[in-house]
């Protein structure tokens, strides 16, 4: 998707061979034209393939999930981090490391809004180490549900969630594939 790897190339800052900063337009302030078209690009990659729900990570994927959301016409779900007093009972509940936190939480879901017979698309800022989508993963399996794929805003194809999310055979449409952060500059792959 150009226009995100422009927005990219232009806004984003590396900050490490690894971490690329993406604050002014996906991860704190969002740019809401560019993420309806990010919706609209999940929505076209993912079309007929029945979804019936979506589900996301609390705070970053929830701008690219709600305008996917918008554009399928589905509900869409966000884990939350931390549980509050009205996330309480009947939760699915699994761990997650965050790479650029370097903290494991605890996220959840309540199991009300997510059955056996949903088909889920997982969408998520980004892809690195693949702990977070994973973690997502297992919260639909827990539901009895199944996973039509998962949409990816960035993609960091020099690590290794990619190849461990496809080994266990899941669908992965990432926008913008980042081959490297070397020296300051973000490589894509296409």
């Amino acid at each position: 998707m150009e226009a995100l790897k422009q927005k990219i190339r232009e806004e984003g800052i590396v900050l490490s061979d690894q971490v690329l900063k993406v604050d002014a337009f996906l991860n704190h302030q969002i740019d809401p034209r560019l993420m309806q078209q990010v919706g609209h690009e999940f929505a076209e990659r993912f079309h007929g393939q029945g979804v019936t729900k979506i589900v996301t990570i609390e705070a970053s994927g929830i701008a690219p999930a709600v305008m996917a959301g918008l554009e399928l016409g589905v509900p869409v779900i966000f884990a939350r981090k931390f549980q509050s007093l009205t996330l309480k009972n009947d939760l699915l509940i699994s761990k997650v490391f965050s790479f650029t936190k370097q903290t494991e939480s605890t996220i959840a879901i309540s199991a009300k809004h997510l059955t056996a017979a949903d088909h889920v698309l997982v969408i998520d800022d980004f892809l690195a180490n693949g702990h977070a989508a994973k973690a997502l993963i297992d919260l639909i399996q827990q539901a009895g549900a199944s996973v039509a794929g998962l949409g990816i805003v960035i993609e960091k194809s020099f690590q290794e969630g990619r190849g461990l999310l496809e080994s266990e055979g899941y669908r992965i449409e990432a926008l913008a594939r980042v081959a490297s952060l070397a020296d300051g500059q973000v490589t894509f792959l296409d």
